[in-house]
């Protein structure tokens, strides 16, 4: 077995156990940070997916979205955003659960992975999200809203490669 992959027990990764500065601590911490802020994340996002108002708010990003737009075909505004709801509470869900079960948390960012490559697809369908009055083309309010996701996706990969590293697929 990888010794990386034996030093990165689930214990390690929850409670950083060297000294504060060492770059293995670091990363440990920055690991632990990128995970579950991402699961608050996407916990809290996922819970505003049951409200009238963020129903209502996602409706042009899933309108003009060529992954989603078939959703509104059979379901109302309301449910599809709640089912996008509960994808988004489970993936939380599932990368919270990485003291206990490696693989479960690397599942769920997976998840937190297509979801965010799902939100910055909206960059490129959505309109308004470029401001095409000055000489450059700058983000609007919708693309500010968006880009973060960029920096999401990016942690997502991380803490599914850190997640993968520590199970054996046989």
């Amino acid at each position: 077995m990888n010794t990386s992959i034996q030093s990165q027990s689930p214990m390690a990764v929850s409670r950083p156990s060297l000294p504060p500065g060492d770059a293995r601590w670091l990363t440990s911490l920055g690991t632990y940070i990128s995970r579950y802020s991402l699961v608050l994340i996407l916990f809290w996002i996922g819970i505003q997916k049951f409200t009238v108002a963020e129903a209502e708010g996602i409706k042009p990003l899933i309108m003009h979205s060529p992954l989603m737009f078939w959703m509104y075909s059979f379901l109302s505004v309301r449910a599809a955003s709640s089912v996008i709801g509960v994808v988004e509470i489970s993936v939380a869900l599932l990368m919270a659960l990485r003291p206990i079960s490696p693989k479960a948390s690397f599942f769920g960012s997976l998840g937190a992975i297509i979801t965010f490559l799902t939100t910055v697809s909206f960059l490129f369908t959505t309109p308004g999200v470029l401001d095409h009055s000055h000489a450059v083309p700058l983000l609007g309010d919708l693309g500010g809203f968006l880009i973060k996701d960029l920096a999401l996706l990016g942690c997502a990969v991380w803490t599914a490669a850190e997640a993968r590293g520590s199970f054996s697929l046989s």
